[in-house]
């Protein structure tokens, strides 16, 4: 859906500049329609209601197909290009969940949270380059740690960084299929548009007294157990739910 989206917008933004060229050309200079064009397509978006994330994207297209054209390069580059970024964001479009990563801070802080709680089994749900999961594991090797990833290139590069930790498993597929009841600590830093999906998805799944812990994004109506504020460079916060509370 949100592809469709998107190139509903950059055709509406593409063809309201089109028009403007076309009968009103003493009030259109044709140098700035690339920056008109991205700025409409970036307008239509947040009309459409997208995420946030998106705006950067309309931002840039229209400018960097341009630059891409003018350049002339040979059509493997923009086959490679595609590939290389289905292959990192492989179900971004339909699933509204980009690739964040996840700073050390974060990982130290889910060690001391998994340590207060005592936790045996730890999922990270997206866990996209294990930058959670591997240090995680490597710091508590008496906790199970699963990361769940999509992304095929992510999926390979979290393989590769776990490798040698005996108590990290890393599994494909969408974490949506993927039944949370076996865990005491599941984590998440996914994306405002998918928090109100996955909050009854939580409240099914997970077992009371377990503990659900979201980075930057909160569940909507849901009470926060508690807020850990990070001094990393996002200033991350951490919501903490406890589940049946």
């Amino acid at each position: 859906m949100q592809l469709l989206k998107a190139a509903i917008c950059q055709l509406l933004a593409l063809a309201g500049v089109w028009l403007a060229l076309r009968f009103w050309p003493e009030a259109l200079n044709a140098r700035w329609a690339p920056v008109l064009q991205a700025s409409g397509a970036a307008l239509f978006s947040r009309l459409l209601r997208q995420p946030l994330w998106w705006l950067p994207i309309h931002l840039l297209f229209f400018p960097a197909v341009l630059l891409a054209a003018s350049l002339q390069l040979p059509a493997w580059v923009y086959l490679g290009a595609g590939l290389l970024m289905a292959l990192v964001f492989w179900g971004t479009a339909g699933g509204d969940v980009p690739l964040f990563l996840s700073s050390p801070a974060v990982a130290a802080a889910l060690g001391d949270i998994a340590a207060r709680e005592r936790a045996q089994t730890f999922i990270d749900l997206g866990a996209g380059l294990a930058s959670v999961a591997a240090p995680l594991a490597a710091a508590m090797p008496e906790l199970r740690v699963t990361a769940q990833e999509r992304a095929p290139l992510p999926y390979l590069l979290a393989r590769w960084r776990c490798r040698k930790l005996a108590n990290a498993a890393v599994v494909g597929g969408s974490f949506w299929d993927c039944d949370l009841g076996r865990f005491d600590l599941v984590f998440a830093f996914l994306s405002p548009a998918v928090m109100p999906r996955l909050g009854p998805k939580l409240e099914r799944e997970m077992r009371p007294g377990s503990l659900f812990v979201s980075s930057s994004f909160p569940l909507p109506d849901w009470p926060v157990s508690a807020e850990i504020r990070l001094a990393d460079r996002r200033a991350t916060r951490l919501y903490c739910y406890r589940i049946g509370e």
